[in-house]
């Protein structure tokens, strides 16, 4: 699964990019400014800390997600074909805003995140107009040769789509079953994409509260409730300067802010979620580890995520919360106490569940 980050020139997302995914882009060979970088950055879970802490297993291993970074966005950008290719294959996006002052970085106009919430937005809408408007001579065409089903339903979302993009609503926020959205993935329609937007704010000795305050003092609370959206907020210039840290220096600076965790892993968990995507662990002495499965999971798909072999030959899981497995204090306990279940193939998987698996592999 895979999460694009686009933003505005000069609104902090490479170095967003960077800090995220510890990519030292410069040392890499990109010369070409408009190639996509790809990355991937660990999810912080204090879940999989603790177990860890309990079993003292040779190794831990976070679950993670996928980032690639585009060039600045735009309508002429929308129209070259590899950085269209570079964001359709995206499963979601964050849009970077700019929310700080800095002379030293040029910007056109007021700082005002709304605005370019719109700008970008439209652009987005109008390349995937584009898009359905050539689908839809196409379709028209061949209903003329021969009417069938499968066409007449395409033909019917695709003008319901054509007139939710003219009225500038994307179509993330456009109702579809889940046959419609099957019948239209081909297409990754880019106004359709889980959107996160991402605030990068200056820096200030009230860090905490303005980190909190950002999504409202920008008028970003609507947009953000808005189907398939969120928006959380960052400083850039903070997140850079963390990563340059030990833990033990993070933590002291953090508190020196007013903070508990960086904006940098509040992004990550809300683009995590924003993909639907839930964890959950498996634990013992040689590894505790974090799986990912999409929301609304069973646990035969959860067996999968582990090996292909244990969906096939899945016959129960033994399951229990994290936090029941934490207070048992081991695994025993928590089967003495009934706390520690055997669940079978229609079960659905809740964050954060431990599971293992019993097969016949």
């Amino acid at each position: 699964m895979k999460t694009g980050i686009i933003g505005l020139p000069q609104v902090g997302k490479t170095s967003l990019f960077k800090i995220l995914t510890k990519a030292k882009l410069e040392d890499r060979g990109y010369s070409n400014p408009r190639e996509a970088h790809i990355g991937v950055a660990r999810v912080p879970d204090e879940r999989l800390d603790k177990l860890s802490a309990l079993y003292s297993p040779k190794k831990t291993t976070y679950a993670n997600v996928e980032y690639v970074d585009v060039a600045a966005i735009g309508q002429e950008a929308l129209k070259e074909t590899a950085f269209l290719t570079s964001l359709r294959n995206v499963d979601a996006l964050i849009h970077v805003l700019r929310a700080f002052e800095d002379d030293s970085i040029p910007h056109v106009g007021p700082i005002d995140p709304l605005r370019d919430i719109k700008s970008v937005e439209f652009d987005l809408m109008v390349s995937d107009l584009t898009q359905v408007e050539k689908r839809l001579e196409r379709v028209e065409k061949d209903l003329k040769k021969k009417r069938t089903d499968e066409l007449e339903r395409e033909h019917a979302l695709l003008l319901r789509s054509k007139e939710s993009l003219e009225q500038e609503k994307p179509l993330r926020e456009l109702d579809m079953t889940p046959e419609e959205k099957k019948l239209i993935k081909g297409f990754m329609f880019l106004s359709q994409k889980p959107i996160l937007y991402a605030l990068n704010i200056g820096e200030s000795m009230e860090l905490g509260a303005d980190l909190d305050a950002a999504v409202a003092r920008f008028k970003l609370d609507e947009v953000a409730h808005r189907p398939n959206a969120g928006a959380t907020a960052i400083c850039g210039k903070v997140e850079a300067e963390l990563a340059e840290m030990d833990d033990a220096e993070a933590a002291d600076f953090l508190s020196s802010y007013g903070l508990h965790e960086s904006g940098l892993v509040r992004l990550i968990r809300k683009s995590y979620e924003l993909l639907g995507l839930i964890s959950f662990f498996t634990a013992g002495e040689d590894e505790c580890r974090a799986w990912t499965v999409p929301v609304g999971s069973k646990a035969p798909q959860a067996a999968g995520a582990i090996h292909s072999d244990l969906e096939h030959h899945f016959i129960r899981a033994e399951t229990i919360r994290w936090d029941q497995l934490l207070e048992a204090g081991s695994e025993a306990n928590a089967r003495a106490r009934g706390t520690l279940r055997l669940e079978g193939k229609e079960y659905i998987v809740h964050d954060g569940d431990v599971m293992h698996i019993r097969h016949s592999g």
